[in-house]
């Protein structure tokens, strides 16, 4: 199938196999590898992109389904003269040790910090009324499909509420 889907800012047609992910049409199709595959189940975030904004694991959609979509990977987020604030973060409260999971922990904390912005409430929301705090435990609810096997969590933590503003 035919399949015009924007990464990174730029306009990409394919050619693909219906059942292809998006995920490996990134990878193996479009050369950007920053987004890793890790359970190819939907169960670590290693594969975490942005779709039209919104935060999803990419092993678990289907290319052809983002026809028209626009999807923001790692390497879209900063370029290595300009790093996003999480990347900065990140790197300042060293928030990874091996780093396989860290493009998907920071498109993930980029589609979160959006998603609390805008009031969407997670199981820890107390006041649904209220604007979102990021307490530490509403930061760990709403990241916690990101699984990190090095167990960098407290760094990802204080990185992540280093960009929000909250204080530790």
């Amino acid at each position: 199938m035919r399949t015009t889907i924007t990464v990174n800012g730029e306009a990409r047609s394919l050619d693909l196999d219906p059942r292809t992910t998006l995920l490996d049409a990134l990878r193996e199709h479009l050369g950007l590898t920053g987004s890793k595959k890790g359970c190819d189940h939907g169960q670590c975030g290693a594969c975490t992109v942005l779709a039209n904004g919104v935060r999803i694991n990419a092993c678990l959609s289907l290319a052809v389904m983002h026809d028209g979509d626009e999807i923001v990977t790692i390497e879209g987020v900063g370029a290595p003269k300009n790093l996003h604030p999480l990347q900065t973060a990140f790197l300042d409260r060293d928030a990874f040790q091996c780093g396989y999971c860290t493009p998907g922990q920071i498109c993930s904390a980029i589609g979160m910090l959006s998603e609390a912005e805008q009031g969407w409430p997670s199981q820890e929301t107390l006041d649904l009324a209220a604007p979102v705090a990021l307490t530490d435990a509403e930061i760990r609810e709403r990241m916690s499909g990101n699984i990190c096997r090095c167990s960098a969590y407290p760094q990802i933590l204080a990185a992540i509420r280093d960009v929000a503003g909250e204080p530790a």
